[in-house]
């Protein structure tokens, strides 16, 4: 009898051994797995743009390539142009499409996050848009106009009033980075209004003119002909489709590159947002 229950003893404590030990080797092999797989089989991409024409470029054009090649595309929206930026640091996202080469590139010193921009994509201008005036011509003294409050915006702004004739800059002032301490004419005393440009279209009830980014623009339903004059988007203006620096070489990268440079994307860009600038 004491055999028989030392046999029974030993068995179940063999059996109870090995079936951590599996245990133990299966967890190990899953874990070590996953992490190998995950940045090359990625099938999931989410995608982070303002609300207006770059939405509407992924969903017409980059999403249905992206399905194509099996993956599942997730677009989220954002109404500035900080949260985008965040949320691809963090990794709520993994690519966002909202902002030019020197807004990144000062998003980036400002904040000391290791980002790229891979690929620049069709852009739409910047625009001086009113609803109580319809040329230049009627600016007079005190005119209020309205202007993007980010740095990059502000002085990209403020090129355009210095190239329209209605203000002056320093002859040194850097045109990437300038401000209205540059100013160093104002002939019509304009009044300028820094505003989030988000906000901008709406703040037409109030001011004279806006300078308003095109993204915004079109997604207050205006067209670009609305504008009374359009900005002539210099290199460093133009949109650039931006990742964490890690990650620019993977296949989740570089297939939402290749839609954008497609010939069928090209010619959505053609029929649907005529007015954009190429790069």
């Amino acid at each position: 009898m004491r055999k028989k229950l030392l046999f029974v003893l030993t068995t179940l404590s063999l059996a109870l051994f090995l079936s951590a030990c599996g245990g133990t080797t299966t967890g190990t092999s899953i874990s070590s797995t996953n992490k190998e797989a995950v940045p090359n089989d990625k099938k999931v991409i989410k995608i982070g743009a303002t609300a207006g024409p770059y939405s509407d470029q992924i969903r017409k054009g980059i999403q249905p390539a992206l399905e194509k090649k099996g993956y599942k595309v997730e677009l989220v929206e954002f109404n500035d142009y900080v949260q985008p930026n965040l949320a691809l640091v963090n990794g709520s996202i993994d690519a966002n499409v909202f902002q030019n080469t020197t807004y990144l590139e000062n998003f980036i010193k400002e904040h000391h996050v290791d980002l790229t921009g891979v690929i620049p994509i069709p852009t739409v201008p910047m625009g001086l848009y009113s609803k109580k005036h319809h040329s230049l011509d009627e600016v007079k003294e005190g005119t209020r106009i309205s202007i993007p409050n980010d740095p990059t915006n502000e002085a990209r702004a403020l090129g355009m009033l210095q190239k329209f004739g209605l203000i002056k800059l320093k002859p040194d002032a850097d045109v990437l980075h300038a401000s209205e301490k540059d100013i160093i004419e104002n002939p019509k005393k304009i009044e300028m209004v820094p505003l989030e440009a988000a906000q901008l279209p709406r703040s037409l009830e109030d001011v004279d003119f806006a300078l308003v980014n095109g993204n915004y623009a079109l997604a207050s339903g205006w067209k670009l002909t609305d504008a009374i004059k359009l900005e002539q988007t210099p290199k460093n203006y133009i949109i650039v489709l931006t990742v964490r620096t890690q990650d620019k070489n993977q296949p989740f990268v570089k297939d939402p590159v290749e839609a954008y440079q497609s010939k069928e994307f090209n010619e959505l860009i053609d029929k649907e947002f005529q007015g954009f600038i190429k790069p």
